[in-house]
């Protein structure tokens, strides 16, 4: 299966050998959003959820989920993660929030799955946490935008 590393020549799913790739410093940026009613932005940024911080609670899961990406992901690398941070932007023409995750490491394996990861985390605890008032909530454009180190250099979305 030409060009797709996680196989091998039969075919059959493998995790692929980095042990001979240079160890360098890796980035990688995600982003996503979540989409919501009017109602639910303003309980979320006026801070009235009854479960507590929407925002502080979804970004320490974002955070915990970049760390558990192996643990997910079958043919991923248990990484040294060296920085995890998830911010969020209030975006009122959404509405909804907009969320960026970036992951640092040093090592031989980029970080690309972990930024998802974590933004998708982060994006579903939002979602757990208002759901009793909105169950229409929609999670969407998630993707890298940036990833830089390693033999394949710097990526940068359009």
């Amino acid at each position: 299966m030409s060009g797709l590393t996680h196989f091998d020549a039969k075919g059959d799913a493998h995790m692929v050998d980095v042990s001979d790739k240079a160890v360098t410093s890796r980035i990688a940026v995600a982003e996503g959003y979540i989409k919501m009613a009017q109602e639910t932005f303003d309980i979320i940024s006026e801070g009235r959820a009854k479960k507590g911080d929407v925002i502080g609670v979804a970004r320490l899961a974002g955070i915990m989920g970049a760390k558990k990406t192996s643990d997910l992901i079958p043919l991923c690398h248990p990484l040294p993660i060296t920085k995890v941070a998830v911010e969020f932007t209030q975006d009122p023409g959404l509405p909804g929030l907009r969320i960026e995750a970036t992951v640092k490491t040093t090592g031989q394996t980029g970080v690309e799955m972990e930024a998802l990861t974590a933004v998708s985390t982060a994006a579903l605890t939002v979602y757990d946490m208002s759901k009793a008032v909105d169950k229409a909530m929609e999670i969407g454009g998630i993707r890298v935008v940036l990833k830089d180190g390693g033999k394949s250099g710097r990526y940068e979305a359009s």
